[in-house]
């Protein structure tokens, strides 16, 4: 090896060594930091009262369809009170149907989504700035389980669940409204991204005798008018679909600060990789 690629090797080793001993510990501490922001926008403490969580108001409506309009209480991951107004389709009827007090539906995807987030910042935190990285393998390692919990956060709140349609005439969902739900009338409410969704289906029972071609459908996020299915012995058609939906701000900050942990993570990875490359 020649004198000039020996400096040049001891220069970049040097470099190596100046990445695993400083700029690791930086990026954790920006990763932790940017997390922590994340945290908090789920648990959206009140100042002084940071025990107890920030109520919030959502209405759904849409200026082009006035079939389905909702006013949704959000309390952290806990929807508190939901009140609908759901105008009967083919007359002027209009049901208005509202949480029983002593209810409140949790969003699964916001405490799972929560739960990742949490789980990435004791990985982050399990390495204080006194614990010394020895190779990029190492450094690797741990900004792909950080990723993981970031990527499945992030997961958790673009694919809502998909359900059939007998699961969501089951849903304990269905029992938590005064006046109780028709039987001709389910609802669903998700995350999809930085949106709150609630979903109305209508519903019409098939005649036994009918001869119309019964095909049951699979699960779905959002099922389509026409879609049958069979419950207790009675066959029933979706004939109608309403869904409205709003933005909920601090959902929005969030899926930004994984998209940002997400690249510091990566742009780590990338420069820990060169070296192991270069042995």
């Amino acid at each position: 090896m020649s004198a000039a690629s020996q400096v040049e090797r001891a220069v970049l080793e040097e470099e190596f060594n100046w990445l695993l001993k400083e700029e690791v510990h930086s990026v954790l501490k920006q990763l932790q930091d940017v997390l922590k922001e994340a945290s908090r926008r789920f648990c959206m403490p009140t100042p002084g009262l940071e025990s107890q969580l920030k109520q919030e108001n959502f209405i759904l409506g849409s200026s082009t369809m006035d079939q389905v309009k909702g006013v949704l209480t959000l309390q952290g991951e806990a929807l508190t009170q939901a009140d609908i107004n759901l105008k009967v389709a083919k007359s002027s009827q209009v049901l208005h149907f509202q949480f029983r007090d002593d209810k409140q539906w949790k969003l699964q995807q916001i405490q799972d989504a929560r739960n990742h987030v949490i789980q990435a910042l004791q990985l982050l935190g399990s390495h204080d700035e006194s614990y010394q990285f020895k190779t990029g393998a190492e450094v690797n390692k741990l900004m792909d389980a950080v990723m993981l919990q970031l990527t499945r956060a992030r997961n958790r709140l673009t694919t809502p669940a998909s359900l059939t349609l007998p699961e969501l005439a089951t849903s304990g969902l269905m029992k938590m409204f005064t006046p109780p739900m028709p039987g001709d009338v389910m609802v669903n409410f998700y995350i999809n991204l930085s949106k709150l969704c609630l979903t109305v289906y209508q519903l019409h029972v098939l005649p036994p005798n009918t001869t119309k071609n019964f095909k049951p459908v699979g699960s779905s996020v959002l099922h389509n008018p026409g879609a049958m299915f069979e419950l207790n012995n009675n066959r029933f058609e979706v004939s109608h679909v309403h869904k409205v939906e709003c933005v909920v701000p601090w959902l929005n900050d969030t899926l930004v600060f994984f998209t940002i942990s997400l690249q510091l993570c990566q742009q780590l990875k990338d420069k820990s990789s060169v070296r192991e490359l270069s042995e």
